[in-house]
């Protein structure tokens, strides 16, 4: 019976021995795996920096960009990572882990129909993130309010508007995004002046503004192309309307814009070139026939107006 024993005794301490073997294995092969998991994410975050540079996006932003992607990448590779781990560590140890696999269906089940606003946010967030389609920075238009961008998370994008209030987008509702400072803007004018005046003359006078503005030393910089005049785009009621661009670094559209409109009314005075404005005429109903002959009998007569 002893020996019985005894033999019972040394097959425990061998399947032990053999369980241990298999979970050092287990946590050997799950070392190995996240270091070729960080080779593979170092690679990609340097291949996804190097094409942020190429599409002339600032270091900083294209380094915020794929830190983020990254991170997120790292964190569900993780997770993954050390689930089977775990899994696979309680089925050595002699737990049966069918119970928890069905337990987890479940709970997943349950927290997919509680959180699937969540769930689609997180994964419009990163796409958004991935296509890099508005960073930090940008003036971007997102379900018809219009504003600069302060943050973008994964699940919300924060906008503030010209006016100071804050716009907050869950990803998941976004369906119509469009950003105004990508790589470059472009400040598009519309100038309307009067039918007697010589439109090629007009549009003259609008290049070498432009030209001039493209060669000072503040606004200069910021134009990366020689203003474009289009010509004349429509025949409106009150005035010929010459339509043009100008292409700036992002953001710098409106300062620059502000600043040919000023130079364009300059010139346009200098040149006697009229801006057609809205007229006014009071009529007097049966008063004002009688009132303009006796504002024209004066006139002739010389007689002076009563004062007051």
């Amino acid at each position: 019976m002893s020996f019985v024993n005894e033999y019972l005794g040394i097959i425990e301490w061998q399947l032990l021995a053999k369980s241990s073997l298999r979970v050092v294995f287990i946590l050997v092969m799950a070392w190995f795996s996240r270091s070729i998991l960080d080779k593979v994410l170092g690679s990609l975050k340097n291949r996804l920096y190097e094409r942020g540079l190429a599409a002339h996006e600032s270091p900083l932003e294209s380094g915020k960009r794929v830190e983020t992607l990254i991170m997120l990448v790292r964190q569900g590779a993780l997770i993954v990572l050390w689930l089977i781990v775990g899994l696979l560590i309680l089925k050595e140890i002699g737990v049966e882990i069918g119970p928890f696999l069905a337990s987890a269906g479940i709970v997943g089940l349950a927290v997919g129909f509680g959180g699937q606003n969540l769930v689609r946010d997180v994964i419009s967030g990163f796409f958004i993130i991935l296509e890099n389609q508005i960073r930090v920075g940008d003036v971007a238009i997102i379900n018809g309010s219009g504003g600069l961008v302060e943050e973008i998370n994964f699940r919300t994008i924060v906008l503030r508007d010209l006016g100071g209030v804050v716009h907050i987008f869950p990803n998941g509702t976004i369906n119509t995004l469009s950003n105004l400072t990508k790589e470059w803007s472009a400040y598009v004018f519309e100038i309307g002046v009067a039918y007697k005046e010589n439109t090629d003359a007009v549009v003259a006078i609008l290049a070498e503004v432009g030209r001039k503005l493209k060669e000072d030393p503040v606004i200069g910089p910021m134009i990366l192309e020689e203003p474009e005049i289009f010509g004349v785009d429509k025949l409106d009621t009150s005035a010929v309307v010459i339509k043009g661009r100008i292409k700036t670094v992002p953001i710098q559209q409106w300062e620059v814009g502000r600043e040919f409109l000023r130079r364009v009314k300059l010139a346009f005075d200098a040149s006697g070139i009229e801006i057609p404005f809205p007229h006014q005429t009071l009529y007097f109903g049966e008063a004002s026939k009688p009132v303009a002959v006796q504002l024209l009998e004066r006139a002739q007569s010389g007689a002076s107006y009563p004062s007051g």
